[in-house]
């Protein structure tokens, strides 16, 4: 199995005032490694209309997912993404419920590939009661070529963010920084186990949540699941 230190989140660095260095008009990356997300450096990213369509079949974009969405009021509305491991080479598959926070992991030990990611949803989605199944909100990778299949799955479809815009999937976006305490950037995840991965997921869902009014994600997708 991976090497999981439960509990023991990344060390803070200095405050971000503090990291700027004048004479290389910048920031170190001796310093900037400390932070918590691991970055260095902002990677720089295409224009969205440099980007190249990914699907076959035409996916639904955001504005099209129904409005009650936005609400919050219902368990069922996941937002999903992968992270990734070292050079792309092994991922995680991340779902999170808006509602509740729930979040659910997908197991990916032999990568990434369209097909791959969605034989492994279908094991995971299959799992989950049918009124927690409505709508998925994922990013524009390729891993969701088949979405045309994913989208059976959830009785009110799968849908896509803007390109490049990872604010509309903020609860995700969120957690996915969570569970770089747990599987770091650069190292590779295909050595982790489904049962790391279970243990992740009960360690978060059993976590207050301020946001949740110092809820857990488990308690609330629990009642949520019985109105």
């Amino acid at each position: 199995g991976g090497r999981l230190t439960f509990g023991t989140p990344r060390p803070q660095g200095p405050a971000y005032t503090t990291l700027g260095d004048a004479t290389r008009r910048g920031l170190r990356r001796r310093l900037t490694a400390r932070l918590r997300t691991g970055r260095s450096m902002r990677r720089r990213r295409r224009r969205p209309d440099q980007r190249t369509p990914r699907f076959i079949a035409p996916g639904l974009l955001i504005d099209q997912r129904p409005a009650v969405v936005e609400e919050r009021v219902q368990i069922g509305d996941w937002e999903g993404d992968l992270i990734v491991g070292a050079r792309g080479r092994s991922a995680i598959g991340t779902l999170v419920d808006r509602t509740s926070r729930y979040v659910r992991l997908v197991h990916l030990p032999h990568g990434h590939a369209a097909q791959v990611l969605t034989d492994a949803l279908e094991a995971l989605v299959e799992g989950l009661p049918q009124p927690a199944r409505r709508t998925l909100t994922w990013d524009q990778g390729s891993e969701t070529a088949r979405h045309d299949l994913v989208a059976a799955w959830f009785s009110e479809g799968v849908y896509f963010a803007a390109p490049a815009s990872p604010w509309m999937r903020g609860s995700n976006e969120n957690m996915n920084g969570l569970l770089r305490q747990y599987f770091p950037k650069g190292t590779d995840l295909s050595v982790y186990t489904a049962g790391d991965l279970a243990r992740v997921e009960q360690l978060l869902n059993t976590r207050p949540r301020k946001v949740l009014g110092w809820a857990t994600p488990a308690a609330v997708f629990t009642a949520k699941l019985s109105c």
